[in-house]
């Protein structure tokens, strides 16, 4: 299902992870991992809801193979590049910052301002400071190829 350098990035996230190093990933390992990213109030139910994906005890395997299962779940690219076209009438390839920075804060699943920031760290903008939507669609569906 991966390949090997793969297996080594889940392996050394999932040591990240279980932060008490038992080889087993528990409220408290993501409660900790949580914290340190900076986030100190996620509810009990959010986290049992992590844990409880995994249908037993999270070891290694049991993480690489929700992984597994959350990637292949990722939407094809051009269902992606459909949903951007959305906020891109003019058909440009781009989508301006501030109104997609205001949809997000704004609309749906609502993020916050710091994870706004986080994810405008990683998107392509082309000069003029607008998303370009198609680089970041790449990314979605096939990594960033500068993490390599």
């Amino acid at each position: 299902m991966f390949e090997q350098a793969q297996i080594q990035e889940f392996k050394e996230a999932f040591s990240c992870i279980d932060q008490n190093r038992d080889g087993i990933i528990c409220k408290s390992d993501l409660k900790e991992t949580y914290s340190q990213l900076g986030k100190v109030s996620v509810p009990d139910e959010e986290l049992d809801a992590m844990l409880q994906e995994g249908k037993g005890p999270i070891n290694f395997t049991v993480f690489l193979t929700l992984f597994g299962e959350k990637l292949n779940g990722t939407d094809p690219e051009e269902a992606i590049l459909s949903a951007f076209r959305m906020f891109d009438p003019s058909g440009q390839g781009v989508v301006n910052k501030d109104e997609f920075k205001q949809l997000l804060l704004t609309q749906a699943d609502k993020f916050s301002p710091a994870e706004v920031e986080q994810m405008f760290a990683l998107t392509p903008m082309d000069p003029a400071g607008n998303i370009d939507y198609k680089s970041l669609c790449y990314i979605i569906t096939h990594g960033d190829e500068k993490e390599e």
